[in-house]
């Protein structure tokens, strides 16, 4: 009886899986099948030949035949030496600049020239490992690749520096940017499917001293849309937060730095606040995923279309609840307040550190704290942490600093969570992230010191009597073994 060869997903292609509905879901001497709702005779019968030994059937579910056409087919990593080998000897750019159509499927092209198949790989390790964005990153002598798993920049491979001009020029074609403009920065997205899961990829360049700089921001559309309650926030947090959103009028805020979830929570507000009977409007840069039943507009500051111009035009749309991406300037801020005044529930996003430096950056901005007063709701402001690898964490008692940190001075030595590293890591000691919370509603007293001109010190100590800061919602995490200390502080300022 023959064996299976050592790639059996090989056996059969991956054009052949998806059209047909079978894959290889492991080796043996029989090999077991995994097949969508009645597949053809005919393709059991190729898939048996291709194989080479005995076949057992095993129907499965669409999302889980997708998952496993994904993992079968996705390259598994990149092979640096293998790829830069290739590039030996003078390549012309001109086999790069072939059209692709708008949505292409990656796994389909495992035999296009070198660059591509780099590319591919790229994308393929990045969406396996659950990056967010890829690095391509042009030195004096190499070319380096990161990828941000987790938050963290990690790199992955480290080529030859001739292949920079190569891999840049063809990810610009494959967003639709001028490949002759090396001077100027420029920003494009692109969608692709990878084994069903439809990505949008947004490119971003950059000119630099040695050639041009590539990020490319995965998302992936199945993956954006989350319940309220799936954010992870404590009880009393949460329904606060929900009767803010309750409201109908007034202004919600989300805070944070770049990358810590704002657009995800404020998503998932919509999604609590589209019931149908509401005219939900926003206006985003970019819109990142669609909402059905949401009226969604992307600003587009080279035709005039900026937030401010996109919110002014759409409060004449009739809205109940508008959202807008974000409050960057006066002229926003201020048709933010006047569309609460006039009865629409305003959702947006400041860059501030804490959520009470979002009322002080407003009244920077030239909003008068009157208004401040009584036209905001609540804020929310919140960061990312890792979450420790469930499979390698391990316990240690708490240094005497650590200690002072959490606020402990309890009787006893104290136990915490340390990571440690393994192969589902990746020797990160760290797997996927949670998030943290400080949710600050506005009640009476901190109306009143709002009104009042208070300082940001002052507002603090009103705001935070009774529901929890950011480092205290991230320590309390500590305590129940879910991230580390360090993972805390490195989001999260130590005087908060």
């Amino acid at each position: 009886m023959n064996a299976l060869p050592d790639r059996v997903e090989s056996a059969l292609s991956y054009t052949f899986a998806r059209e047909h509905g079978i894959i290889v879901l492991n080796r043996g001497q029989i090999a077991r099948l995994g097949v969508l709702a009645r597949p053809r005779a005919e393709a059991i019968l190729e898939a048996r030949r291709a194989v080479g030994v005995p076949i057992m059937l095993e129907t499965l579910a669409p999302a889980v035949f997708e998952r496993h056409l994904a993992e079968s087919y996705a390259l598994d990593g990149i092979e640096a030496d293998k790829i830069a080998d290739q590039f030996s000897g003078d390549h012309s750019l001109s086999h790069l600049i072939e059209g692709i159509p708008k949505v292409a499927d990656l796994l389909e092209a495992a035999d296009e020239a070198p660059v591509i198949r780099l590319i591919n790989g790229l994308i393929a390790e990045a969406v396996k490992v659950r990056a967010s964005d890829i690095h391509v990153e042009p030195y004096e002598n190499k070319l380096s690749v990161r990828l941000r798993i987790d938050g963290v920049l990690q790199e992955v491979i480290s080529l030859a520096g001739r292949i920079a001009p190569l891999l840049v020029s063809r990810i610009k074609v494959m967003a639709r940017l001028d490949i002759a403009e090396k001077r100027l920065p420029q920003d494009g997205r692109l969608s692709l499917t990878i084994g069903g899961k439809s990505l949008d990829v947004r490119v971003s360049t950059l000119p630099s001293q040695h050639g041009e700089r590539v990020v490319m921001r995965l998302l992936d559309k199945t993956q954006g849309h989350m319940e309220l309650d799936q954010l992870g926030m404590e009880p009393r947090s949460l329904a606060a937060f929900r009767r803010a959103l309750a409201e109908p009028n007034g202004i919600v805020l989300a805070t944070g730095p770049t990358g810590s979830g704002k657009t995800t929570t404020l998503y998932a507000a919509l999604s609590m606040l589209n019931d149908k009977t509401t005219n939900i409007l926003t206006v985003e840069d970019p819109v990142e995923y669609a909402l059905d039943g949401v009226g969604q507009t992307q600003v587009n500051p080279r035709v005039g279309m900026t937030f401010a111009a996109g919110l002014r035009a759409i409060l004449r749309q009739d809205p109940d609840v508008v959202m807008v991406g974000e409050i960057r300037d006066a002229e926003t801020a201020q048709i933010a307040v006047q569309g609460s005044l006039t009865g629409h529930l305003v959702l947006s996003t400041v860059h501030t550190n804490s959520a009470i430096s979002a009322v002080t950056r407003l009244r920077d901005m030239g909003i008068e704290s009157f208004l401040l007063a009584s036209t905001i709701k609540a804020v929310v402001a919140q960061r990312l942490v890792r979450r420790l690898c469930e499979t390698c964490k391990k316990p240690a008692p708490a240094s005497q600093a650590e200690c002072a940190a959490l606020g402990l001075e309890g009787p006893g030595p104290v136990t915490l969570w340390k990571p440690t590293g393994c192969p589902a890591c990746k020797n990160a000691g760290y797997r996927g992230r949670l998030g943290i919370y400080e949710v600050v509603t506005v009640h009476d007293d901190l109306r009143a010191k709002i009104h009042d001109n208070a300082s940001e010190q002052e507002l603090t100590a009103v705001a935070f009597r009774d529901t929890e800061t950011l480092a205290q919602c991230g320590f309390r995490h500590v305590m129940n073994g879910m991230t580390s200390v360090e993972e805390v502080f490195r989001v999260v300022r130590q005087d908060s």
